[in-house]
């Protein structure tokens, strides 16, 4: 018998009420693992710079676009094979693949076969997250989806924290090849846990809809999309907030290094603790109080995110400006939390606003937004811009190229949050 025929009929919502919080925590962890081998690269940078002698659009390459582009257009063909068949089995495929890659990068003797090892930890990675939303919100009603999506994405800082802390460590005291073996290996340990242990919930489940069964194509579901103005607006709004975001996590640690000259290993000690614990306050709790805020009305949940991103906004001016290292670091945990308030709302939003077999492709459409604008253009951009900047400010251009992009696209993206308020619940009650 499938673990999907063992969870159906009476016994389903038993059955996932046991289940689904251990689901959820597992999912969480391969999160976490997802991000500690995709960030790892941000505090091993000045050690990648130094070794191979390379320009900050070059590391820009490396850390956005040379793993951003694959990651961000696999995963929606992707994910089409999450709708139609086994979301678990997928995933713990995708994690042994990305982890297996990860290590390799530790044995990468140039940039370009480095840059072929981010492509195959991208490729890997582009089948983790839209299989897990789509089980995440079989799992959870819609009244408490915003929450178990905050809970989940508390893997993005817990992986920034445990790449940051363990990475800058090894990184000063072993070296940045054995920071990646060390990252990857276990990660296939873990494959191997999801598969045994996670079951398939039944689709449909926690929103009392019938599986009719359908399979629609990558095209019916972006029609589908581009009928929902709310959707058009929480991609745009949301792929902006992740470039301010993702300049801000590659970059910062090489800005604190040239502008403040605290080591790698200081670094990543007060980095991973900002991440790992003001982001996880932000994740979860963007998340709870989405649901808190949104329950008679989810344009609600949309105005909060709008409020937060631009406070969120406003504080990273005296981070990025003032010399004090002591009050920058300080004040950072302030963005750190409020700018991830957007994402476990906007993936909630989605997966509620599709059929049941469209929520995999959903979620890839919207994260293909995420990385495309944010991961691949966010770090090139801003390498470019520290580049052009450096015979006018030196040690500093990366300050001015890091605020320039965020300057810009902070408000960018609450208004499209704003502007995503006025159909969302519209488009919420328009599923079928």
């Amino acid at each position: 018998m499938t673990v999907e025929a063992g969870i159906t009929g009476q016994n389903a919502q038993q059955i996932a009420k046991s289940v689904r919080n251990y689901a959820l925590g597992i999912l969480t962890v391969v999160y976490m693992f997802n991000f500690i081998d995709r960030q790892i690269m941000a505090i091993l940078l000045p050690a990648i710079k130094a070794e191979f002698v390379i320009d900050d659009w070059v590391l820009g390459f490396l850390a956005g676009p040379a793993f951003a582009l694959f990651y961000a257009t696999l995963g929606v063909p992707i994910a089409t094979l999450a709708d139609r068949f086994n979301r678990r089995n997928l995933i713990a495929a995708a994690i042994a693949i990305w982890s297996a890659m990860t290590a390799l990068s530790g044995l990468a003797g140039s940039v370009v076969t480095l840059t072929l090892a981010r492509i195959g930890v991208g490729v890997g990675e582009a089948g983790c997250s839209p299989p897990a939303h789509s089980m995440i919100a079989d799992y959870f009603p819609p009244a408490q989806r915003s929450t178990a999506m905050g809970i989940y994405t508390v893997g993005i800082t817990l992986g920034i924290m445990m790449a940051y802390l363990l990475g800058g460590w090894v990184a000063e005291n072993i070296g940045w090849r054995e920071a990646f073996m060390i990252v990857g290996l276990p990660g296939l340990l873990l494959a191997v846990l999801v598969r045994f242990t996670v079951k398939e919930p039944p689709r449909g489940m926690s929103d009392n809809r019938t599986d009719k069964g359908d399979r629609p194509s990558m095209l019916d579901v972006a029609r589908f999309l581009l009928t929902r103005r709310s959707f058009i607006h929480i991609a745009a709004g949301s792929g902006f907030a992740a470039l301010a975001g993702y300049t801000s996590i590659i970059f910062f640690p090489s800005f604190l290094v040239r502008s403040h000259g605290l080591p790698v290993g200081d670094i990543g000690l007060y980095l991973g603790l900002i991440y790992g614990i003001g982001g996880s306050v932000g994740f979860a709790g963007g998340g709870y109080i989405a649901d808190k805020v949104g329950r008679k009305s989810k344009k609600r949940s949309l105005y909060a995110v709008c409020i937060a991103g631009m406070f969120a906004w406003l504080i990273t001016f005296p981070v990025m400006l003032m010399d004090n290292i002591k009050w920058a670091l300080i004040l950072y945990i302030v963005p750190a939390i409020f700018s991830n308030f957007y994402l476990a709302t906007s993936f909630a939003q989605v997966q509620g606003m599709v059929e049941l077999r469209m929520r995999a492709v959903a979620s890839a459409f919207i994260l293909l937004i995420i990385n495309i604008v944010g991961l691949a253009m966010g770090p090139q951009i801003t390498g470019i811009l520290s580049d052009l900047l450096s015979a006018s400010f030196g040690d500093d251009s990366l300050r001015y190229a890091i605020l320039i992009v965020v300057a810009i696209v902070g408000p960018w993206s609450a208004i499209h949050y704003l502007l995503a308020s006025r159909h969302i619940d519209e488009d919420l009650a328009n599923v079928e």
